[in-house]
């Protein structure tokens, strides 16, 4: 009997050390009996498809498929138990699994078989491939913008070389004429050939092999020095207004291309409003971090310049703003757009050391953010950030957000804040959070969202039906656009995308504290 006592201790502290491996697994661990019903889970399998542990135990582990994988999956093992043919089984695959809030991810699964009791049961091992996946498509991106710069420099260089030799000839000739009929003949193909170097610049420009002539200036005053101008190309029907930032940061950067940027931003918006509206143009100031550098496509952290232009124009489709970069894209009539205008701003940015990125959603409007780097002359020693721990402060704060990447990370930062947290895909579910009577203390929301319910009309809502709830707003658009709607949000305060730790921390601060 003694010698038996050690091999039960023995057992009971390999199953204590099996029980902390799954508890303390970063990716997600189901297993599920012949039948597909699930016995066990760990706790990253209920953070990863947002379900407490317990409501997995007994169901079909179908339900955390989309379809065609949900209605195929009970096949699948019926077909492997009678052939024996495996399709996952040892194998591994990529597959898509399905949110509570009925959002799909990618992911990989690795399922093994094992036999207890005399019966079968399977393995799960399920890792999120989310992250990888959008860090794929920005290298994807960034590779294809890269080799459209490669071949529309190319072309632009053979194209000058070919316009130098025809401008020239036509100079040349020119002095020979001797009609004027002859002279305005060749005035018209000098002029054609103009319009053909321009537009090798703008070619240039997104190739970023443009010839720069950096300086050190501040944009505040070529915003300034072009309000006069840009009041007469917009006409009457549309309101220009600037939301400065005091104390900007100087940049150095090439003056006539920042100054080209703005005014072509402001044709385009011009063009996206025919009935009218507002244009925008802010600047501020940027330190971008980690996770926000991760957001624009792997710009350098650092400080940085940020000049926006808004509309509160027609807006785009997710098709259309992904490909707006692109040279020669326009979804202007012919004859009314070469497509340049904004592949040039985004080369320029680049060649200057920065970005470029589009938000817009259709019948919301566009904003354009341009990010240069701060010039290192304008840099004064400041005391360092402090670190952002947890706040530990026992507040429950609703984060309400459809992209299910910021979701996610938006999340993760509030819990790193100490703040624990719910989560709705949209304003309609927000709602019924609030409804069910859950315990929370902020509302944190963003401002563009599906379903039919904008931020603005929840914190609408949310005044009305729970008076001392604060809610706080998050846009990725301009400052001043978003607060067009005065009257929605004069109480509230808006966090810019993308935003620091910090930001976050004291906007949420901020946004407890008001209704203290």
């Amino acid at each position: 009997m003694t010698e038996q006592e050690p091999d039960h201790a023995d057992l009971i502290g390999q199953a204590r050390k099996l029980q902390a491996m799954l508890e303390s697994a970063v990716d997600a661990i189901i297993t599920i009996d012949g039948r597909g019903i699930i016995t066990t889970v760990n706790p990253a399998t209920a953070r990863l498809f947002d379900y407490a542990q317990d409501e997995f135990i007994g169901r079909n582990v179908h339900f955390l498929m989309p379809e065609p994988y949900h209605s195929a999956h009970d096949g699948y093992i019926a077909n492997y138990r009678a052939t024996g043919t495996r399709k996952i089984i040892g194998i591994g695959r990529e597959v898509t699994g399905r949110r509570r809030d009925g959002s799909t991810f990618p992911m990989h699964l690795a399922v093994s078989e094992f036999e207890m009791d005399g019966r079968v049961h399977f393995t799960g091992i399920i890792h999120d491939l989310s992250g990888q996946k959008a860090t794929e498509q920005a290298l994807r991106q960034a590779q294809k913008m890269e080799a459209m710069g490669q071949l529309t420099g190319g072309l632009a260089h053979d194209f000058n070389n070919l316009l130098t030799v025809i401008i020239g000839n036509l100079e040349m000739l020119e002095g020979k004429l001797t009609t004027t009929g002859q002279r305005e003949l060749a005035t018209e193909a000098l002029e054609a050939a103009d319009l053909g170097a321009r537009l090798t610049a703008r070619l240039l420009a997104f190739a970023r092999r443009s010839h720069l002539e950096p300086e050190v200036v501040n944009l505040n005053d070529f915003v300034l020095g072009l309000t006069d101008m840009l009041h007469r190309t917009l006409g009457s029907t549309i309101s220009l207004s600037n939301a400065l930032k005091p104390r900007l940061w100087s940049t150095r950067i090439d003056p006539s291309q920042v100054e080209s940027a703005i005014v072509n931003l402001a044709v385009n918006a011009r063009d996206a409003m025919p009935e009218g509206g507002r244009l925008i143009i802010e600047t501020g100031n940027v330190s971008i971090d980690a996770s926000m550098s991760e957001d624009l496509e792997g710009l350098p952290k650092g400080d940085y310049v940020r000049l926006s232009v808004a509309d509160t124009g027609q807006g785009m489709p997710p098709a259309v703003r992904e490909r707006a970069f692109e040279p020669f894209f326009t979804t202007k009539e012919k004859g009314r757009g070469t497509g340049l205008g904004l592949s040039m701003i985004y080369g320029f940015a680049k060649q200057s050391g920065g970005h470029a990125t589009i938000y817009s959603e259709p019948g919301r409007g566009t904003t354009v953010n341009i990010y240069l780097p701060r010039h290192a002359d304008s840099i004064t020693p400041e005391t360092a950030p402090e670190e952002v721990g947890p706040a530990a402060t026992g507040k429950t704060v609703l984060v309400v957000e459809d992209d299910p990447r910021v979701r996610k990370l938006t999340v993760t930062r509030l819990e790193s804040l100490g703040y624990a947290t719910l989560v709705a895909a949209d304003a309609h579910e927000a709602l019924a959070v609030l409804g069910s009577g859950a315990e929370v203390d902020l509302v944190f929301t963003d401002l563009v969202m599906p379903g039919g319910l904008s931020g603005y009309e929840l914190a609408h809502r949310v005044a009305a039906e729970w008076p001392h709830l604060p809610v706080l707003l998050t846009s990725g658009y301009a400052d001043e656009l978003v607060r067009r709607d005065e009257d929605a949000i004069a109480h509230l305060k808006v966090l810019n995308k993308p935003y620091r730790l910090a930001d976050l921390a004291n906007a949420i601060a901020e946004a407890l504290d008001s209704e203290r």
